[in-house]
């Protein structure tokens, strides 16, 4: 029998250790598989420097507490000289990828709401005075891309296409694939057509870290506009929801995501060169080809570290758990010129780390066609001292005139920034203090 003392003593035993089981459980661990130390640093030579270091963290479930969206935010975002940000459009639903046609005309995606909308600036004062709801009833609706003449949209399992019009309008969508993957915990579809007029598809993986059953999860799929003759062009990314094509090179670079609850700082997020029949190491190995000791077992016939070197190390790693979304050369003339064919990435911002990380948009400096470093270029999403935050920022495209469009899809927003270093200095700029 336990004394009073022993089984208070239990009790806190039990408090303490169930969780621990419970996540150990949940991550398919088995007893005997090293376990990586959950508040661990990624190793030295995996991390990309970046504008600012992240504060020592934990892992632990934690968003910050959403805020409405208010005017006076704007003042707290801070971007280089010279560059300044408004709000484009605002009351939407969810809005998360974007494509602008040749007309200027913003095409939007929902995939809460299951619908396409249109967007447009007739007066040209950087806001949008006419939204039209261009189709509904697209559950999960997400990928969005715009290719010689046609509307490219992707829900988790179908690929559609449709004919653009004048004045933005669209036909009926064809279904053209309606095969893919099952969502399961990645379920955003991502396209873009590369310099070879294909169309690449992002499918994420079903699970946080395990071995697909369907060779088609974590890979980036290639096929003709019609969606015949599709293939996997590259493997084991767990989620490139970004990706492009150097502007020079014509080189296929992504952001992949790290798997959760490994620790606070790793695995990174990866900055990778997409290329045909490359296998980037997911689930087994992360950034530049390190073993993943939390993944149990080892692939067929080969120990996890001899497997890993056999794989693609990530070209530059970011700070874990800042959730790369939309992913972006820049190929316009507004900016100043040493922008132009630079990457710009949306890092979404973590929901498993304490304190988050992430919520901002960054530069990625290349040089002769190779990326640098990344660099912060709009911050300050987070407010009170990071225990809230005013957007989850998700989607980016680029105006005809070489502007920036930002999506919010918590507080329904979309952002715009541009640069105007002889403008009068507003409070958008990050060499403006705020006002009492």
């Amino acid at each position: 029998m336990f004394t009073s003392l022993e089984r208070m003593s239990f009790k806190r035993i039990q408090a303490l250790l169930l969780p621990a089981l419970l996540g150990t459980w949940l991550l398919g661990c088995q007893p005997d598989t090293p376990r990586a130390d959950p508040n661990s640093t990624l190793p030295e030579e995996n991390v990309e420097a970046s504008s600012a270091k992240a504060p020592a963290g934990e892992v632990a479930t934690f968003v910050p507490q959403q805020r409405p969206f208010k005017p006076e935010y704007l003042r707290q975002l801070r971007l280089p000289p010279g560059f300044h940000i408004n709000v484009f459009a605002e009351g939407l639903q969810n809005p998360r990828m974007m494509a602008v046609g040749g007309d200027d005309t913003v095409y939007v995606t929902q995939p809460r709401a299951g619908t396409v909308l249109s967007l447009k600036d007739a007066d040209r004062d950087g806001r949008a005075d006419e939204t039209q709801t261009l189709l509904s009833g697209l559950g999960d609706v997400h990928g969005i891309t715009l290719h010689q003449g046609y509307l490219y949209l992707a829900t988790p399992q179908s690929l559609y296409r449709l004919a653009v019009k004048d004045l933005g309008k669209v036909t009926q969508p064809t279904t053209l694939l309606s095969d893919l993957p099952v969502g399961g915990n990645h379920p955003n579809r991502t396209l873009a057509f590369g310099p070879d007029g294909y169309l690449y598809v992002s499918v994420g993986s079903s699970c946080n870290a395990c071995v697909e059953a369907n060779p088609e999860h974590a890979t980036i799929l290639r096929m003709k506009p019609d969606g015949s003759g599709r293939t996997v062009y590259a493997k084991g990314l767990r989620n490139t929801i970004g990706f492009g094509w150097h502007p020079e090179t014509k080189e296929m670079w992504g952001m992949d995501h790290g798997s959760d609850w490994r620790g606070a700082d790793i695995p990174p997020e990866e900055l990778n060169r997409i290329e045909a029949g490359n296998h980037y190491g997911w689930p087994w190995c992360y950034g530049k080809q390190v073993p993943d000791e939390m993944m149990p077992g080892h692939p067929p016939g080969i120990t996890k570290a001899s497997y890993c070197k056999q794989t693609q190390p990530a070209v530059l790693a970011h700070q874990a758990h800042s959730s790369p979304i939309a992913f972006l050369f820049y190929t316009g003339s507004r900016f100043p010129a040493d922008y132009r064919n630079d990457a710009f990435q949306v890092f979404r911002g973590s929901w498993n780390r304490k304190p988050a990380v992430g919520y901002k948009l960054s530069r990625i400096h290349f040089k002769n066609g190779q990326p640098e470093r990344f660099e912060d270029f709009l911050t300050g999403f987070l407010v009170e001292g990071g225990q809230a935050q005013f957007a989850r920022i998700a989607g980016l495209t680029m105006t005809k005139d070489g502007d920036l469009l930002l999506s919010d899809d918590q507080n329904g927003m979309i952002y715009r920034i541009t640069y105007r270093p002889d403008a009068e200095k507003g409070v958008h700029s990050s060499t403006q203090k705020d006002e009492p």
